[in-house]
């Protein structure tokens, strides 16, 4: 049975709003889920320095809220998988937002530990604004285990997941060193030719592609 959740016991809608999502770990599992449902260990595994009985009770505080719910999947597979509600979707914008003002602010550590989940809604919050003269363009990306096909339309960029990630246009590679190529100054040539990163297709298409994010998107 979930703890009840503790409460700022104030009627401001932003302390409402974090009785709900403020609680450590609380946002970073709504993150891990923007993209599809997750089983339990795959959460575990990329919300880097969580504890399993404080995932467990995270999940069960943020079911309680209305923010995510537990689903078991038909057979033959039958496992329990953790979604997003309608009202955990909602927090898109605002996990934008946040994306943007970290990125505007000191002490953001690049060596620090990110999920593939992380790196991919990160680039739709870092999107150029000159992206909405580019081209529609299209690139898939294999993040260890996990592969995404990210698209850039009419200044708009979707993500979904995708495994594998069958385009011609491929970026492989760990989640730390894809975040470097694709927000660092190093190009992607030489980033591959050093083997931090692979590179199938069209690599001037892969850079151009990249060259749409940027950590300062003015």
């Amino acid at each position: 049975m979930a703890k009840p959740r503790r409460s700022y016991q104030q009627g401001c809608l932003a302390a409402h709003a974090l009785d709900l999502i403020g609680d450590r770990w609380a946002l970073l599992i709504v993150r891990e889920l923007m993209l599809g449902p997750r089983r339990f260990r795959s959460l575990a595994a990329n919300i880097a320095g969580i504890a399993t009985n404080m995932l467990t009770a995270r999940l069960e505080g943020l079911e309680a809220g209305g923010v995510i719910s537990r689903q078991v999947l038909p057979p033959p597979s039958g496992v329990a998988v953790y979604a997003l509600t309608p009202a955990g979707h909602g927090l898109t914008p605002v996990m934008d937002a946040l994306c943007r003002w970290g990125a505007s602010m000191p002490g953001h550590d690049p060596r620090l530990p990110i999920s593939p989940a992380s790196l991919m809604l990160s680039m739709r919050a870092q999107l150029r604004r000159q992206a909405a003269d580019a081209l529609p363009m299209e690139a898939g990306f294999q993040l260890g285990e996990e592969g995404f096909v990210a698209s850039i339309r009419d200044g708009r960029y979707e993500v979904v997941r995708a495994d594998p990630p069958q385009r011609p246009l491929l970026l492989t590679g760990a989640p730390g060193a894809m975040a470097i190529a694709v927000y660092g100054p190093r190009p992607l040539a030489e980033m591959a030719a050093v083997g931090a990163i692979s590179v199938t297709g069209d690599l001037a298409q892969a850079q151009r592609f990249v060259d749409q994010f940027s950590l300062d998107t003015r």
